[in-house]
């Protein structure tokens, strides 16, 4: 928490046991500036105050209340706000495999369905997100059911299934499976396209056209998701840092800062 012109800028996370596949950040007035990253689960978010620029998937679209950013897994994206102004905010990120289960109870899919629209201007569904991201933290009953119509409203808006194109090559698919694990370990491109039996620069080529982005970023994306989930154990940032393959906690502090805004302290505060 800090305060910057007379206004307390506050950085909030929260879990739920109840509910190990979804994860809310509220931001308070915050003027901080994201890069480009991503996230492996799908996150909706909404802007309870001021204005944001939001990029998806080479896509731009100006936020404000009322209306729902819609944001697939694994999907380069950045949310700033407009100009120096500040903005509140709130994301519920949720696992893709419990998103799944959501949709298949529509198209009887196996694998998650992605959206086809960035954003979602819908009052009723904006004013529901609102009411849900605030009773999370404490929880109630109803909230797994309730968080579960939400949900299938939001794809039944923004999926088509039957005008999907075909995804990324398998070859792809397979590298990002690697790229994933072993974390604490070097992945170079070399090794890679060995693996894939392709040319290092046509490999690089072929996954930034799957991903927008490129191995070496995916990469650090995939580490700084399990140090969240480290951090959340209250595993010291140290420790975290080895494990994810960072070279040291300064390593860690940088990067984690440079795609979340906050440093891994910061994070790990709120679950202690």
């Amino acid at each position: 928490m800090s305060t910057k012109d007379g206004v307390t800028e506050n950085e909030q996370f929260y879990t739920k046991g109840d509910f190990p596949f979804a994860e809310l950040r509220k931001s308070t007035n915050s003027g901080r500036h994201f890069k480009p990253h991503m996230h492996h689960r799908f996150s909706i978010g909404a802007i309870d105050c001021g204005e944001v620029i939001y990029e998806v998937a080479g896509s731009k679209a100006r936020l404000g209340p009322g209306g729902l950013a819609l944001i697939n897994p694994d999907t380069l994206h950045c949310c700033n706000p407009v100009g120096s102004t500040k903005r509140t905010y709130l994301v519920l990120y949720i696992d893709p495999a419990w998103c799944t289960n959501v949709q298949a109870d529509v198209w009887q899919n196996q694998q998650f369905i992605p959206v086809d629209e960035i954003s979602l201007a819908h009052d009723r569904l904006y004013r529901k997100f609102m009411a849900l991201a605030h009773d999370f933290p404490a929880g109630r009953a109803t909230m797994h059911e309730e968080l579960s119509a939400f949900v299938r409203a939001i794809f039944l808006r923004a999926c088509a299934p039957e005008t999907k194109t075909p995804g990324p090559l398998p070859h792809i698919e397979a590298i990002k499976k690697d790229l994933a694990h072993n974390l604490e370990q070097s992945l170079p491109l070399e090794q890679l396209a060995r693996n894939a039996q392709c040319n290092p620069y046509t490999l690089l080529r072929q996954f930034k056209k799957a991903t927008g982005i490129t191995p070496h970023a995916f990469r650090l994306n995939c580490r700084i998701s399990k140090a969240k989930k480290l951090l959340r154990t209250g595993l010291e940032p140290a420790t975290v840092a080895v494990c994810c393959g960072f070279f040291d906690q300064s390593h860690l502090h940088r990067h984690f800062k440079a795609l979340t805004t906050i440093t891994p302290g910061e994070y790990q505060r709120n679950f202690a």
